[in-house]
């Protein structure tokens, strides 16, 4: 972005005009822009208004629809995994013990979801208006937060039923929150980006969120593998969330302290990244998308 200042001579006085504002695409790896996108905050307020109002338009339930999937999951996982598999749980009841990871998973694979599609499904806004492309996806992570609060009570009223009183470690769950919005941000602007390029990437995201969902500890305990093993597990961002979100919520006195620190990296590494990717594509979006 630069300013270039014409003069224009009348009856030999240089008059200046005003300064011509030109906007050319960077090129190579960039800085991240994240002043421009504070200056863009209320645009960013706006996309993830209408982020939410999208979702539910035209819906029969609503916002019921966040807590109906957690809810069938957990169904599902506590009659195959926990009747018939005789899953463990590290002592707390079974359905307690899915929701209770149900919760933030979903937050997680909706997130990368929807951010995945966003650039897409914005086509016409990236090819009018200038504005900086992080708060599209940004965006679609932060409208997700009103279904996880949505399935959030409905947590609190189980863990009532099964009489379970949280500690004063539940102060801590804002940070396990704050790494599950890290991680499905640095997944989603990796996928965003690709998906501008290779269209196929949609068809790729359910069969990816699948997978993920066994390879984290939702319907088994992380406590079944033992160490250097364990540990490595955390390479996986939500194995951290997950076993935060048990220990913060429902006391379980599984140690996770060395899988919490990679899951942080990684999740750390994967955010870093896909903004830095995502800022060196971000030149191409409006011409491919």
């Amino acid at each position: 972005m630069e300013q270039i200042v014409k003069l224009d001579t009348i009856a030999g006085t240089a008059v200046e005009q005003e300064p011509l504002l030109v906007l050319r695409p960077r090129t190579g790896w960039q800085q991240l822009g994240l002043k421009d996108l504070w200056q863009y905050r209320e645009l960013l307020y706006f996309l993830c208004w209408r982020d939410i109002k999208v979702r539910y338009k035209q819906t029969a339930l609503g916002v019921a629809w966040a807590i109906v999937q957690p809810l069938m999951t957990m169904v599902l996982f506590s009659l195959f995994f926990g009747r018939l598999a005789k899953m463990p749980s590290d002592g707390v009841p079974y359905p307690l013990f899915v929701f209770t990871a149900l919760v933030p998973w979903m937050f997680f694979s909706n997130g990368i979801t929807q951010s995945a599609g966003s650039l897409v499904e914005n086509a016409s806004l990236l090819k009018k208006v200038y504005f900086p492309r992080l708060a599209v996806p940004i965006a679609s992570i932060i409208a997700g937060v009103v279904d996880f609060f949505c399935s959030f009570v409905v947590l609190i009223m189980l863990m009532l039923y099964y009489g379970v009183v949280p500690s004063l470690s539940i102060l801590t769950l804002p940070l396990f929150l704050g790494l599950a919005c890290t991680a499905s941000l640095g997944i989603g602007l990796w996928l965003s980006a690709l998906n501008v390029q290779f269209r196929d990437v949609r068809y790729v995201i359910p069969f990816l969120t699948q997978l993920w969902l066994f390879a984290t500890p939702i319907a088994y305990p992380s406590s079944l593998l033992s160490e250097p093993l364990r540990s490595l597990y955390g390479l996986n961002p939500m194995v951290g969330v997950v076993e935060g979100f048990r220990w913060a919520l429902l006391g379980t006195e599984t140690s996770f302290g060395p899988m919490l620190l990679v899951s942080s990296l990684a999740s750390m590494v994967v955010l870093i990244t896909g903004a830095f990717y995502f800022r060196r594509m971000e030149v191409t979006f409006s011409d491919r998308v």
